[in-house]
């Protein structure tokens, strides 16, 4: 037994190749096998239909279920809802955390940057339910923020259970995972090439749009990627924020799956959210953010 493991850590060290193949075995199995064969089963059971009478799945192949998606226009407009909520709150986001990104890497003391840190992260160690609802309670009619309008003796707010809630407390969800890889990325930029800038004559505000920001896109995008993905794919904050006309792609989903109990077109209106991930990861790969996250 001794001669043959010896035999076989002979075989693997020439071969470095086997040991990273039986070191990643594991997880790509769990990858292939829970994350790759879901996908394939959603998208094949996308193309199944639903027996009217019985409310049976039918294996049968059929487009209905895309065509359904296509030509009926709420189902359109709650697709369009998702995908301009899902850009405005990215941008919000990204104007947001450039100049917090850039304060807490390039002008805060340790101590400062310490506290700012533990701003942006603590937050995160609360349960999403709680902040969903906190902002729920502050955009109420009797909530925080018209108590505090009406100190002001300025008019109250109606912008409770609407799309602008939504934005608003999607921007506040996700802003912290727009932060991080924005100073990941100025903190990766070297100080010499600041320096060589304002040798050369140029100002600060020329270096910031020259040198800095060209240099932190990566991490712009990167952080795009999480903002982006996490408003497209989500349907709590829509169904207790959001009022009449709100509901995003994952309310029609859960609805379909939950009430109408109609899984491939479920499965159908899924796929739109992962092709439009999938095309917003290549645009994302071309512009280097993999290399910020």
């Amino acid at each position: 037994m001794t001669a043959q493991l010896a035999a076989l850590r002979t075989f693997a060290g020439r071969r470095p190749w086997l040991t990273t193949a039986a070191m990643l075995a594991l997880p790509a199995s769990w990858f292939v096998v829970f994350y790759l064969a879901a996908l394939v089963s959603l998208f094949i059971s996308a193309f199944w239909q639903v027996d009217s009478l019985t409310g049976e799945i039918v294996h049968i192949w059929t487009l209905d279920n895309f065509r359904l998606l296509f030509s009926e226009p709420t189902y359109r407009h709650v697709a369009l809802r998702t995908v301009l909520l899902a850009a405005s709150v990215t941008i919000t986001d990204a104007l947001l955390a450039w100049p917090f990104a850039l304060f807490l890497v390039r002008h805060a003391g340790a101590r400062t940057r310490a506290a700012l840190m533990a701003a942006v992260t603590v937050p995160l160690w609360c349960s999403y339910l709680a902040r969903v609802y906190a902002w729920r309670l502050i955009l109420s009619h009797d909530g925080a923020l018209n108590w505090a309008l009406n100190l002001l003796h300025l008019p109250d707010q109606k912008i409770a259970y609407t799309n602008w809630a939504i934005w608003l407390v999607f921007s506040y969800l996700w802003l912290p995972f727009m932060i991080l890889p924005v100073a990941a990325a100025l903190e990766r930029i070297s100080p010499t090439l600041l320096e060589a800038s304002a040798d050369l004559g140029a100002s600060e505000f020329t270096t910031l749009r020259r040198v800095l920001l060209p240099l932190a896109i990566p991490g712009l995008v990167a952080g795009s990627i999480f903002t982006f993905s996490l408003t497209l794919g989500d349907f709590i904050t829509p169904m207790l924020v959001g009022g009449a006309g709100s509901d995003f792609i994952g309310n029609v989903v859960y609805a379909s799956v939950g009430v109408a109990n109609n899984v491939p077109f479920a499965a159908a209106f899924a796929v739109l959210p992962l092709l439009v991930m999938a095309a917003y990861l290549l645009i994302a790969r071309r512009l280097g953010a993999f290399k910020a996250l």
